[in-house]
């Protein structure tokens, strides 16, 4: 069961974390993305690493197995924007790290142009100023389901704009 005070890792770090390949990867995607350190890019990887592991088992699985199973993993992945409808177990493996990176409501409040920059992105919603669907949202990390990305909405005036009414 584990001691309560020290949790498990939801991610694993990378085999060769010195090699200058490695290296350069990660600091492209933190910059690019805004992420605040190397452990959200891991969990990240990890969590790319666990989907493309199911659908790995999927193929190794019998034919009426894989198609019961199949269609819900494709329909997950569907509802969280990482896949096209209509999406095969060759598209999951093709999945990359950019792909998730590009569903985090970070990086979609950047996308949509609500905020200049990922950084900028990422203080709105640590500061809840970002609704999703009614709801505040304070992760940058958040996944943003395809139904809810029109639902992205900025919460209350903006702090700038009621000092210049004053």
């Amino acid at each position: 069961m584990g001691d309560p005070k020290k949790p498990k890792n939801k991610y694993s770090t990378p085999r060769n974390p010195w090699s200058s390949e490695q290296l350069s990867s990660e600091l492209y995607l933190l910059g690019t993305y805004g992420l605040r350190n190397k452990r959200e890019l891991w969990k990240v990887e990890t969590e790319l690493s666990r989907i493309r592991k199911q659908a790995r088992s999927l193929l190794a699985a019998p034919p009426d197995v894989r198609e019961r199973t199949s269609g819900a993993l494709i329909q997950r992945l569907y509802n969280l924007g990482l896949v096209s409808d209509g999406a095969s177990i060759d598209d999951i493996l093709s999945l990359k790290v950019e792909d998730i990176l590009e569903r985090r409501l970070q990086s979609i409040i950047w996308r949509k142009g609500l905020a200049k920059t990922p950084y900028e992105a990422r203080q709105m919603i640590s500061h809840k100023r970002i609704m999703v669907g009614g709801r505040v949202v304070s992760r940058p990390g958040y996944l943003v389901k395809r139904s809810e990305e029109e639902k992205l909405s900025m919460r209350g005036p903006v702090m700038a704009q009621e000092g210049a009414k004053s």
